[in-house]
Formats: structure tokens, sequence, C-alpha cells
């Protein structure tokens, strides 16, 4: 099998596991890429002679394989390194169930480790200040109702996406079907397309209520097709997309005088720390942001300054804490 069919059967087996269009994306880039370069000069002379296994996508040889690292090191950064290699692997890993190879050539290659990076999260009072710069109005609009209707729209999508801990793709693909304004909830469809509640405060029931009730009906009157059931809709009536939503958040968060590398999911992580630090428990975090494995949302936990706080200033013998008091000492600093 050559290393393209080898490619394509994979694909189609991420597809028929209901990977998304951007994992499918993501990953035929990188294998391609990866393809590509194994039939390329610099590959060719890493082989080593009398090796002629050492040109195939099955079993290629070491030195070809750390040519292929040093290829990546001196074009890409360590965190797109990481994500090319993990590409790799899981191919090897289904070539390797399917009996196209026998083992893994990756697995006697030493690979950069990629120090933990923890998220970027904003403060409460930065959250309000994007809330609040839905209300800005761009200088002089052609259409004054019409920018109070998408500025409606805008503060919906922010709410609810912080109310929720929403993922960028997760509310470009909320259906009309899954809002439930009356029990605050949300029927959200994340990764795998694996379903999970989103709970809505209830200043993002009440964006989301006069959103739908007073703008959406007039921006879907504009669309020429039937109505797709999408929540949120651009101005010509149509879905709103996963760019067009990024670029609105990105106008906002300009607005909102934010820090530079603020992003739409800056938005996720600032759910998953400020419910840490009013005291949620990590389980109840997990299942409310749909991670698979606690480890993953155990990240938080480092990132949430508040946390740290209060679990010193209830541990610490010399924290100066309240219970110091009760005990008839007053703690030096």
């Amino acid at each position: 099998m050559t290393g393209d069919d080898a490619l394509a059967s994979f694909l189609e087996a991420l597809a028929a596991r209901d990977a998304s269009p951007h994992t499918l994306r993501a990953y035929r880039s990188a294998l391609s890429d990866y393809l590509a370069w194994l039939g390329s000069a610099d590959a060719a002379a890493l082989r080593r002679p009398g090796h002629p296994d050492d040109a195939s996508w099955e079993r290629p040889g070491r030195a070809v394989l750390r040519g292929y690292l040093a290829h990546l090191s001196d074009h890409l950064a360590r965190r797109s390194i990481g994500s090319r290699l993990g590409a790799v692997r899981s191919f090897y890993r289904h070539a390797r169930r399917v009996g196209w190879v026998g083992g893994d050539p990756w697995a006697a290659v030493a690979t950069p480790r990629q120090g933990a990076r923890l998220p970027k999260v904003l403060d409460v009072g930065q959250v309000e200040s994007l809330i609040d710069a839905t209300d800005v109005r761009a200088p002089a609009p052609a259409d004054a109702t019409d920018a109070a209707r998408l500025a409606v729209r805008d503060r919906a999508i922010v709410e609810t996406a912080y109310a929720a801990g929403l993922r960028i793709s997760e509310l470009a693909g909320l259906r009309l079907a899954d809002v439930d304004l009356r029990r605050a909830e949300l029927r959200v469809v994340g990764k795998g397309r694996k379903e999970r509640a989103g709970l809505l405060g209830r200043p993002a029931v009440e964006a989301l209520d006069e959103y739908l009730r007073d703008v959406r009906p007039v921006l879907r009157d504009r669309a020429e097709g039937p109505d797709q059931g999408g929540v949120f809709l651009n101005a010509r009536g149509g879905p709103l997309g996963v760019r067009g939503i990024r670029l609105r958040i990105d106008r906002l968060v300009r607005l909102a005088g934010l820090p530079e590398g603020v992003s739409p999911h800056t938005l996720r992580h600032s759910f998953a720390s400020h419910l840490l630090d009013g005291g949620a428990d990590l389980r109840v975090v997990q299942e409310l942001l749909g991670h698979a494995s606690l480890n993953t949302t155990q990240l938080y936990t480092h990132v949430s300054p508040g946390r740290l706080r209060s679990a010193y200033a209830a541990a610490h013998p010399r924290s100066g804490r309240d219970a110091a008091g009760d005990r008839g000492q007053t703690p030096r600093t």
C-alpha cells in the first residue's frame, strides 16, 4: 500500500469516528507533509546503503526520522511540532491496528517534550469589560438600528460562551432546539459528538431571550433559503460560523482594551478558573467543560489564583487568616 492510500484510508477511519472537519484538515496537512518529506532528496541522503526499507513509509530508518525532526525544528515552533508528531503517531497506531505495519517506527526515536503551557485567563472585571464592549458603536454607523441589533446578538454570544464555557465550534453549532431558557440550560454537542449540559446564569438567559425574541427573527427574514435552525445568525440571515464568531469577539477584545493574545477560547479558560475560584468541585468543572479526562481539567488548578489564595489562607499556619485570632495569636508579617 502506498503512503497516499494509507493516508486516505486513515482519514476515512477518522471521519467514521466523527472527527471534526478541523481535525481532518490538520491531520491531512501534517501527514501529507510527512509523507512528502519521506520522498524528498533530504530523506534519501539519510537512508542506509543496502536498506531499501528506509525509503518506505512503513519502515523508515531512525536516521530518516531524526532528519524529519530536524526539518520540523527548522520551520515550526515546539507546540506545532508536537501537533505534527501527534498526527504521525496516531497514523502509525492505526496502521498497526489494521495490519499495515508490524510496529511503530517512531517508538525508538526520542521526540522533544512540550513544556506545560498555562492557559490565559481573564479576571472578572475584564470579562465585564468584554461584555460592556458590545454596547460600543462604530463612529457614524450606516444603519444605527442594525448596529443595535448586532450588538444585542454579540452580547448574547459573549454571555453564552462565558456562562456555559463553550468552545467556539460549540457556539457556532448551537441549534434552537438545543436552547431551553425556562430551565436555563443548553444541549451542547462537543468533541467526538459527545453531548453535555451547559448551564446559563440569569444575565445569559436575559441576553439570549432578547436576541431570540427581538433580533433573530429580523435577521432570519433577510435570508433567502430555509431556516437551518442555528441560534446565531449573521447580518444577512445566514448561519454565523466559527470564523464570523471569532472576528466578532476579536473586535470586542480590541474595543475593551484587553491584553494581546486574548482569544475566544480565553472565555472558556476563564469560565473554568472562575468556577474553581468560587469553590466548585473539580469533577463538576470537568463535566461542564466536557473533558474526557480529569487530568485535562486539573490544569486549571494551577491558573486559578483565587483558589490558590483560598487554599493557602485555609492551610498555612502563618497566612494571617482570621483563625489565628481565634487562637489568641497575631501572626507576624
